[in-house]
């Protein structure tokens, strides 16, 4: 059975990192057009460098929950038939232990040389200016794919829904495009497992609510018990 799980923010809120916007439209305190778009760091590149820095450290105090576990124990059983396309910029996926991860919109722990245009594993903060590994050049930005970029590899996420057996989605809110659209992309049966019904919910065969923490676990030992299985 080939799968493909989309992840959003609702699966690692439970470990403590902020949802993308709060109810009053703000994204940790800032308006997103102020830190998440190309123009917000040409206007003041100290501002962004500082948000994601701050976001960055924050990793080291949340760690991976049930329902990043119970996805790398699904793994382990359907090997390369499962991925994982995330919308989250954390790493605790693949601290949870998943290999097969796909960050469409970045990675925190990943900086990005704007001028030799090569990526860097990364942990320190960006905001002081410093040198990039490669080139020497201080211009590098966070790997993040902000408000009017494209997101990272589209093509292997599409033709992953083209030919999966199954999609669900967890956590998302089902109206950030392009990952809303994707179980329309998907030729499998479809499953959301959300806190509450996403904008979405009814595009897919069968919608689910509560915590991911209880929700992803009790679905991957579904899946187990019965590999055969293509239906939520």
């Amino acid at each position: 059975m080939r799968v493909v799980v989309l992840t959003g923010a609702g699966i690692s809120a439970e470990s403590g990192l902020s949802t993308f916007r709060d109810s009053d439209g703000l994204w940790e305190g800032h308006d997103p057009m102020q830190v998440a778009t190309p123009e917000a760091y040409a206007d003041d590149p100290g501002l962004v460098q500082r948000f994601y820095d701050d976001r960055r450290a924050a990793l080291s105090r949340v760690e991976p929950n049930a329902a990043h576990h119970a996805l790398a124990r699904l793994e382990e059983a359907l090997g390369d038939d499962l991925l994982v396309v995330t919308q989250n910029v954390d790493d605790l996926h693949e601290r949870a232990g998943s290999r097969r991860v796909h960050h469409i919109h970045g990675r925190l722990r990943s900086a990005w040389c704007t001028t030799c245009d090569v990526r860097h594993e990364w942990d320190a903060p960006l905001a002081d200016g410093p040198p990039c590994p490669g080139c020497g050049v201080s211009t590098l930005r966070p790997d993040i794919v902000w408000f009017g970029e494209v997101p990272y590899g589209m093509a292997l996420v599409e033709q992953a829904l083209w030919h999966c057996d199954l999609f669900v989605s967890v956590g998302t809110s089902g109206v950030v495009y392009p990952a809303a659209a994707f179980v329309h992309w998907a030729r499998g049966a479809t499953l959301e497992l959300n806190l509450e019904p996403s904008a979405g919910a009814t595009d897919f065969a069968e919608s689910r609510q509560g915590p991911a923490t209880r929700l992803v676990p009790g679905w991957v030992d579904e899946l187990l018990r019965d590999g055969s299985r293509t239906s939520p």
